[in-house]
Order: structure tokens, then C-alpha cells, then sequence
């Protein structure tokens, strides 16, 4: 790594053989990254404020925002550069030396064998970068790395690992072609499909509509999406309405059926299938085990 880096503030912590977490404050437009290409070293990467562009030097980019995260190897983010479009970023980074954590895994994750039947084929088969946005799950998990008290700090870094671990053996990483086959600009593109969808969960527009308004072809918005997420769009925003709507129940009075208008249902009916599908649980019987008192007003359910 070379003199750019000057304006970055690294905090590491060893929290297991082959585990290495590092918090990452950056002061700087962009920089360069340099180091061996290490195809054994992965690197989980989370955006906790702010955006991080990152062009790998095969191509290949990531694009961060709040509450997402990527996994890489060393291989792929030699020779990199790092763009802050704010000109500060905050995250973390999870290093994992899969040769070291093969000789000796931690101890939770021996018996039922996690690392080497499932994690370890899965990382080993990481060839480009793989894209994952946060929900509740992924951001109960890292938020827990900040905010501690100072003497519980190390134990919930290392029970949130192992937590993160276990949520990446289940997850199904994106097995299509590399992200190298899109342009930035699509990219960007796609972006912006996700964040107006998620800004307007209320409205449902066509794959069709969001081609003519963004100017690109149905089956690369598709595909690139799928790319950048790791799902398909209906899927994935799918996730985000049943995520906002159990958040709404959860912490307002509005009726179920205005819920429903609000993430995209126009039938309650349709809504409380879906969220118990997703949820397994009905709405009504969400709130009422869920609700937050300190959110409750006299306005009746």
C-alpha cells in the first residue's frame, strides 16, 4: 500500500487464527491499493455511512452503499483503486486466510464441520466479487461491531464473526457471469433502478417501464441486476417490502391495510399472504408480538 493511504484510520483485531477485523475511516476522494495477488485471502467488506467505488485491477467493480457488503479475494483487489465520492467512508473488514482457518477453525464451527463442508468449498469457488445488500438479518449482525461497551467489545466481535459466517454458508452467492461483462456505467445504472424502487415501494413498475426510463436493455437490466445483487429484481425487492413492512408494524400504529398500500399490495388479502409466506407468522400476529411501545400512540389497531 502506497503513500495515499495516509488520510485512512485502521483499527485491527485478531479475533481468531485466520480471522483478522479491521475498522476502516477514510478521508480521501481515491487512492490506489496495492499488494500480492492472494488467492487464499478473502475479504468481506461492509459499508457502514457513505459510498465506496471500488475498481478492481481486472475489471471487475464494487459499488458500496450503506448496509451492504462484498466478499473478494486478495487475487482480485491487487492493483485496485478506491474512489469516495463524499470524500470520507466508514466500514469494516473481515479478513479470512482460508489456509490458516482450515488447520484450525473455531471452536463452535468444528462439530458441525460449517467451515469445511460448506464455507470453505464456497469461498475457494469466489472467481470475482460477489455483491450482497443488507437487510435486518446482515445489519443486526454488523452493527453489533460498533457501539460496545469497551470490556464487552471482544466478545461481540467474535460471537458477530462466527454469526456471519454461519448467514454466509446459507446464503447462495451469485454463480452468474462476471460483473467485468457490464460496464460502470451500467452498473450505476442499476443502482439507481434499486434505489428509486426502494424509495418508491408503493409503486410497482414493469421491467419494461424501468428499461425506457433508464435507457437499457430488459435483459441486461435483468441480468446486471442479478449481477450487482445476487437475486432477481422481483426477489429482491420483495425482501426489502416484507423487511419495511414487518418495521412498520413494528414500530407504527397504521393499520395493516395502509402497510400494505405502502409496500406495493393493493389488496391486504394479497399482502398477509405474502408476508406470512415470508414470515411465517400473519401480520396482525407479528405486531402484536413485536410492537414497540415507545412508538404506540391511542390511534386503535
Amino acid at each position: 500500500m502506497n503513500d495515499e493511504w495516509a488520510n485512512i484510520q485502521k483499527e485491527f483485531e485478531k479475533l481468531y487464527p485466520g480471522i483478522e477485523l479491521c475498522y476502516q475511516t477514510f478521508s480521501s476522494d481515491s487512492f490506489s491499493v496495492q499488494h500480492k495477488a492472494m488467492a487464499h485471502m478473502i475479504q468481506i467488506n461492509y459499508c457502514k455511512s457513505s459510498q465506496i467505488v471500488w475498481e478492481m485491477g481486472n475489471g471487475n467493480h464494487i459499488y458500496l452503499n450503506p448496509g451492504d457488503f462484498s466478499l473478494h479475494t486478495m487475487k482480485d483487489c491487487t492493483n485496485s483503486v478506491l474512489t469516495i465520492p463524499s470524500g470520507m467512508y466508514q466500514g469494516l473488514t473481515i479478513c479470512i486466510d482460508l489456509q490458516e482457518l482450515s488447520d484450525n477453525p473455531p471452536e463452535l464451527l468444528k462439530d458441525n464441520h460449517v467451515f469445511e463442508t460448506l464455507l470453505s468449498d464456497k469461498f475457494s469457488q469466489i472467481d470475482h466479487p460477489v455483491f450482497l445488500t443488507g437487510n435486518e438479518q446482515t445489519e443486526s449482525i454488523f452493527s453489533a461491531f460498533y457501539n460496545q461497551p469497551e470490556a464487552l467489545q471482544l466478545s461481540y466481535q467474535k460471537i458477530k464473526v462466527l454469526e456471519l459466517l454461519l448467514y454466509l454458508a446459507k446464503t447462495e452467492f451469485a454463480s452468474q457471469s462476471q460483473l467485468s461483462e457490464y460496464q460502470a456505467g451500467q452498473i450505476e445504472i442499476i443502482r439507481k433502478i434499486h434505489d428509486q424502487i426502494l424509495m418508491h415501494m408503493e409503486q410497482r413498475p414493469t421491467i419494461e417501464e424501468l428499461s425506457r426510463q433508464y435507457h437499457i436493455n430488459p435483459t441486461t437490466l435483468k441480468n446486471a441486476f442479478k449481477s450487482v445483487y445476487g437475486t432477481s429484481i422481483a426477489a429482491h425487492i420483495k425482501e426489502h417490502r416484507m423487511e419495511q413492512a414487518a418495521k412498520m408494524l413494528k414500530e407504527t400504529d397504521r393499520s395493516i391495510a395502509e402497510i400494505a398500500r405502502a409496500v406495493g399490495y393493493d389488496s391486504q388479502s394479497k399482502f398477509t399472504a405474502a408476508f406470512k409466506a415470508f414470515f411465517q407468522v400473519l401480520p396482525r400476529d407479528y405486531r402484536k408480538n413485536h410492537f414497540r411501545t415507545d412508538f404506540k400512540t391511542e390511534r386503535p389497531q
